[in-house]
């Protein structure tokens, strides 16, 4: 099943699941509240009929409820699995080479290991900056190197670097231009973005703030207003 198709499944199994449990409340509750007044005693005031009501329609929300979760429980374990198998994998390949003949070859085939290892460990951490399943979190769009980085191309000159402490169990994620630019450190997919408009609107990458985000969102507008100018 398509992964977009199966979320929105899952989604709406979600909300239904959520909506069922609230209708169980209030049809158990009108039943109860009916039943409490219509077999109230008619020696009864109203205000103590009234209380009656009220008191069973409680009680049967709860009971009616309470029945229902026989079923909803169960349900929910469906989903809650469902949701943890959706989640994206790599497919495993079986790609391994045949056992080296010397060691030149078996160091040749580490060092192909270690740069994939290194790409797939990218890949895999990128979900703490990129909560998408298709940009960052593609493993084949990250290369690795033999010291167990990797670099994700982003545009002509910017490149996105990331490097594991495996000691502190930390990743980071920083950003490398051509143009003699500090490394940026990125902690989210925003920073990417207004790194890459101010390039494309050649304006300085300086750290995001407000002015600065109002100025690269004017040049681009003000730039693509032009070109629609120019096709029409």
């Amino acid at each position: 099943m398509n992964r977009a198709v199966r979320r929105a499944t899952l989604a709406v199994a979600d909300a239904a699941t959520e909506g069922l449990d609230m209708v169980t409340v209030v049809v158990g509750g009108a039943i109860g509240a009916w039943a409490g007044y219509t077999y109230s005693p008619d020696t009864w005031s109203g205000d103590w009929r009234l209380a009656f009501a009220g008191c069973v329609a409680v009680v049967a929300a709860v009971a009616v409820n309470s029945l229902a979760e026989l079923f909803l429980t169960p349900l929910r374990r469906l989903l809650t699995k469902a949701r943890s198998t959706a989640r994206p994998t790599t497919p495993h390949r079986n790609t391994a080479p045949a056992p080296a003949a010397t060691l030149d070859e078996a160091l040749a085939q580490v060092v192909v290991a270690t740069e994939e290892d290194a790409a797939h460990r990218a890949a895999s951490a990128a979900f703490r900056i990129d909560d998408s399943d298709n940009f960052l979190r593609s493993e084949d769009r990250w290369r690795g190197y033999e010291d167990g980085e990797a670099s994700f191309y982003l545009a002509p000159g910017v490149v996105l670097h990331h490097r594991a402490d495996r000691d502190d169990y930390k990743r980071h994620f920083t950003l490398l231009t051509g143009d003699s630019e500090e490394p940026v450190v990125i902690t989210g997919m925003e920073q990417i973005r207004h790194r890459l408009a101010a390039r494309a609107a050649g304006l300085p990458a300086v750290p995001v703030t407000g002015d600065t985000e109002d100025t690269v969102a004017g040049t681009i507008a003000e730039l693509d207003n032009h070109l629609k100018a120019l096709e029409a």
